[in-house]
């Protein structure tokens, strides 16, 4: 048996068996994961105005705050996510959730703006980390019928965990202050940090090519639980598996989708983390009340989670390029009705509710896309480098629009500007040649 044919072996298993409740169980806990991504971003954005007033900031410098934790996120993108096909996928999620967890933490003893920033950058580290890795593992334990849902259902747990800390927020920030929501965020983090340590394990196909000590008798333990056969055997590791081959990304095979795939997501996260860090704190200084914009807040993640989830559902039926240009689409009509009609509070929550849907829905589509794109040998580096340079919109759009903001431009005005990257990001997935994506 060559490395080669057992890898074959081991694909064409997950691909055509039904996915047993190990593997389910592994998908339902990269949902979770998730959850942290959604709970940080809205844990700041929530708290933003609070902070602001303690502190007496302006709008770009509470952009500052937002862009720091994403900043955090590049890195982690770039440097922690691409550890998972040299040591696994399993120990960069604890690394990465032990520096989520001492970031939020360390928030609540906060008192100067400078360390805010570094505690920020050192949250978004983590978190860089462990989205290309959780959604390369969902993509791993998952068989092809059910792939491109399960990736894209993992998604969801994002705006799960944003709604979930928008009602907490609205409650505990008035009633305990700004910091208490950032302690309360540390302790769920702790807690997943604790089932990773105890639950999760490293892929067939990870295991196979590494081979670590018992390598053998771990990959036989997982065969079972998936209701498989063992093996007896394992062929010779292959050579040189431990570097991480990051110009295969340039190579024929992938320099066109790897390129195409930059654009989409940079422009993605541009507008994405934008609305994500700003739309309650527009609310509030349209003249809503705290609780009511963050329900504003709330509503636009309850529209992502319902998009994310039809977007799975969708993509089976019109496959994933159609698909995501058609939200984007939609996404970017949304924006513009919601920039420049006079809007009443029921017509925001509506709009709102929406652009969550198709924005964030649509968006949710690339982590499918990139899971496919790339070969399971490269996944976490190909994903992880993709979402590593879509930070820098991520970084880029919410100091942005706190700037312009400031200079006076309207808010009409920027969300007009700020659809339009929406379909750049819709035409370039359309565009992609890839043989692994219809």
């Amino acid at each position: 048996m060559t490395y080669e044919s057992l890898q074959v072996q081991f694909k064409n298993l997950i691909d055509n068996s039904p996915m047993s409740t190990f593997q389910i169980i592994i998908v339902a806990i990269c949902f979770i994961l998730n959850m942290n991504d959604g709970i940080d971003v809205l844990v700041v954005s929530f708290s933003g105005t609070e902070i602001s007033k303690e502190w007496g900031l302006s709008k770009t410098e509470l952009g500052y705050i937002f862009s720091a934790g994403l900043i955090g996120m590049t890195l982690g993108a770039f440097f922690l996510a691409p550890l998972g096909d040299k040591i696994g996928r399993r120990k960069v999620f604890i690394i990465a959730l032990t520096l989520i967890t001492s970031g939020m933490l360390l928030v609540f003893f906060c008192h100067s703006y400078g360390l805010l920033l570094l505690l920020r950058l050192l949250t978004g580290l983590g978190i860089g980390g462990i989205l290309p890795t959780m959604a390369a593992t969902a993509s791993e334990f998952s068989n092809n019928k059910n792939r491109d849902f399960n990736v894209g259902l993992v998604q969801a747990g994002w705006p799960v965990g944003a709604i979930f800390t928008g009602f907490f927020c609205a409650y505990a920030i008035p009633a305990f202050g700004w910091r208490f929501a950032f302690l309360f965020a540390g302790g769920v983090s702790f807690l997943m940090l604790v089932g990773v340590i105890i639950y999760m394990t490293d892929s067939l196909a990870f295991l196979a090519k590494q081979q670590p000590e018992n390598a053998q008798n771990d990959i036989n333990i997982l065969l079972d639980k998936m209701g498989q056969t063992g093996i007896n055997s394992l062929p010779p590791k292959p050579v040189s598996v431990s570097n991480t081959p990051v110009s295969v990304l340039f190579s024929p095979a992938y320099k066109d989708s790897t390129f195409k795939l930059w654009i989409a997501i940079f422009f993605g996260f541009l507008t994405l983390y934008t609305l994500m860090s700003w739309v309650p704190n527009i609310a509030k200084d349209a003249g809503l009340p705290f609780e009511m914009a963050t329900y504003v807040g709330i509503a636009l993640n309850a529209g992502a989670a319902i998009g994310t989830a039809s977007l799975g559902l969708v993509a089976n039926k019109l496959g994933l390029k159609k698909t995501v240009l058609g939200f984007m689409l939609c996404a970017f009509v949304v924006m513009l009705i919601y920039g420049n009609i006079s809007l009443t509070t029921t017509l925001i929550f509506i709009m709102i509710f929406f652009i969550g849907i198709f924005v964030q829905g649509g968006f949710n589509g690339m982590y499918p896309t990139m899971s496919r794109v790339y070969d399971t040998e490269i996944r976490t580096t190909g994903v992880g480098f993709s979402v590593g340079v879509g930070r820098f919109g991520a970084i880029l759009g919410p100091t942005l629009f706190g700037i312009l903001s400031d200079v006076g431009i309207s808010t009409a005005t920027l969300f007009s500007l700020f659809s339009i990257p929406l379909l750049v990001t819709g035409l370039c997935v359309f565009s992609l040649k890839s043989k692994n994506v219809n």
